[in-house]
């Protein structure tokens, strides 16, 4: 039982490090790109619609820019040979990816911080959804973004 536990954790652990790094990889490869995302809009109504069709679910999108983080577009990510919606946010001269994948918990709240090669990592689950939030934004910029983007209300 021992060692099954820790295969669980060892595996689970990796499946997480291998995640976060796809995830800044994307990340970087947008940043150097001629144009970071895939379509180009300020209004949440043109993004959310944007994805149909492109991701199995549209992702949750939420307008930021009152609190100095407009919405600048989004783009189709691949993780895990899975097409992810990711939204793109900026904050002054610094750009947030937020990608949304199914299968999160449903009550994980939990944030787990982190960096990878300079850029900082945020995630968090909420209603079934996981969210990554990868910027090189400083921790506690990235940090108020997820609770903004946790705590305001959807694009109904």
């Amino acid at each position: 039982m021992v060692t099954s536990s820790a295969t669980w954790v060892m595996v689970g652990a990796g499946a997480t490090d291998t995640m976060a790094d796809s995830l800044v990889s994307d990340h970087i490869r947008a940043l150097v790109a001629p144009q970071p995302i895939d379509v180009v809009s300020s209004d949440r109504h043109t993004v959310k619609p944007w994805f149909n069709g492109r991701v199995p679910a549209s992702p949750r999108v939420v307008d930021l820019a009152k609190e100095d983080f407009p919405l600048v577009g989004g783009r189709v990510a691949v993780v895990d040979q899975t097409l992810v919606p990711t939204l793109v946010y900026r904050h002054r001269q610094h750009l947030i990816s937020l990608t949304e994948m199914p299968g999160g918990s449903r009550f994980g709240l939990a944030r787990t911080p982190r960096m990878i090669n300079g850029y900082n990592l945020l995630r968090w689950t909420e209603d079934g959804v996981s969210y990554w939030a990868v910027s090189d934004l400083a921790p506690t910029d990235l940090e108020d973004f997820a609770q903004l983007f946790r705590t305001s209300p959807s694009d109904q």
